[in-house]
């Protein structure tokens, strides 16, 4: 429930990025003996891994931001069901499950609307390191005699599969070398863990990574990035309610087509050395934006990023081309008075005041872009159901909001 219309002031921590976490959490069973997480972002997805790890057999101790893992009796069993199904970021364990065991079940993965993101090149990638892939009653059956190196070309810069297949390769036998590999920082996140595990992994960050197979991984500490999704989140809430909004405990870097973009349509963007500071404007300048692979505007801040443009004058464009299925969000914003029609991979929005509504997230990014979007209300209560898809993304997000002064509340449905 959110009564709108304050602009949001004063400052917020950024927990650990949840791109990251669930790759380094599944990750961690690679390892012969512990390994420890810090910095973790505290979200429904992490309970679920935990869940998938304890059923492995691997101990787990989970306190606030620091996950204890000790992989050391894991063992091989099929999960076909179970906690697998509620995450799409499930499928992560296929590489370390290929990886340690050289083989795994795999449920075909839930969480956020799976089909518009399909796994053909993680497949492509486990094929090329030497395993037999099967589909068969909506799992996936991984096995191989002995996993070796390869040189594979990913047709498409996909996140998941320059991950998916780092982690298989990491205990393969030979080098692995991945080409048009995607170059987000949560690669470079899972690089740096896996290379304090022990593994040999080169040019992540770059499109193309090499990968040296190694026999054994050893347990390590690992302190999880800041979540650039989470903190643009903030920055584009803060600029659509003319707040001032510091956004501490960041990577600058990571956020620089987003800052680019709201200094484009008029506010303030100060960078400092681990923070950002946003001030909103009366009012803003109608851009175009684009979603595009790293250093490009994320897709995850594009949901976000409509509520925003929603608030510019005249007519701006949101254009996604690294995610076809973007704009679930729009027939809500349009049930809240937006003026928005989607042609193809692009949104239209003629800017103007939004109204009060009931609306629902279909997704975690549309979730958020919601909440952006109830702020931006000066009259009335907008009420966002669906918000358990909003907890699989945003640690404490209701605290931090109501702590830069925003009147939302949670009530029971």
């Amino acid at each position: 429930m959110i009564r709108g219309g304050r602009p949001l002031r004063g400052s917020v921590s950024i927990s650990g990025a949840k791109n990251s976490a669930i790759a380094l959490i599944p990750a961690a069973i690679l390892a012969e003996s512990e390994v420890v997480l810090d910095n973790l972002p505290v979200l429904s997805d992490v309970a679920v891994y935990s869940e998938i790890l304890v059923e492995l057999g691997a101990r787990v101790l989970w306190e606030g931001s620091q996950m204890r893992i000790n992989p050391a009796d894991i063992r091989s069993i099929p999960m076909p069901n179970g906690p697998v199904k509620k995450l799409r970021a499930s499928y992560y364990m296929m590489g370390a499950m290929l990886g340690r065991f050289k083989e795994a079940t795999i449920g075909l993965p839930g969480g956020c609307n799976f089909e518009p993101r399909p796994i053909d090149q993680h497949i492509k990638g486990f094929e090329a390191l030497g395993a037999t892939v099967t589909n068969e009653h909506g799992a996936i059956h991984l096995h191989a005699k002995e996993l070796r190196g390869a040189k594979i070309y990913l047709d498409v810069s996909s996140v998941g599969a320059t991950i998916n297949i780092m982690l298989a390769a990491t205990r393969a036998k030979g080098a692995t070398i991945i080409e048009n590999a995607a170059k987000e920082p949560e690669i470079i996140d899972v690089a740096t863990l896996l290379n304090s595990m022990g593994a040999v992994i080169k040019g992540a960050g770059t499109e193309t990574i090499r990968i040296e197979g190694v026999a054994e991984l050893k347990g390590c500490r690992h302190s999880i990035i800041p979540d650039r999704i989470q903190a643009g989140t903030y920055m584009i809430a803060a600029a659509a309610t003319r707040g001032d909004v510091i956004i501490d405990g960041v990577i600058p870097k990571h956020l620089e087509a987003l800052t680019a973009k709201l200094i484009e349509m008029g506010a303030s963007v100060e960078e400092l050395d681990e923070s950002i500071r946003v001030i909103g404007r009366s009012s803003y300048e109608h851009v175009d934006v684009k979603a595009l692979v790293y250093p490009g505007l994320p897709t995850d801040v594009g949901s976000p990023m409509t509520s925003l443009l929603t608030q510019a004058d005249g007519v701006s464009v949101f254009s996604d081309f690294v995610y076809s299925n973007r704009f679930k969000h729009v027939p809500e914003l349009i049930r809240m008075g937006a003026k928005i029609r989607v042609e193809g991979r692009s949104a239209i929005i003629d800017g103007g005041m939004l109204n009060a509504a009931k609306v629902k997230a279909a997704d975690l990014r549309a979730g958020a872009a919601l909440v952006v979007a109830g702020l931006t209300v000066t009259e009335g209560v907008t009420e966002v159901t669906g918000v358990e898809l909003i907890d699989r993304g945003y640690d404490q997000l209701v605290p931090n909001l109501r702590a830069l002064g925003a009147d939302i509340w949670r009530e029971a449905e």
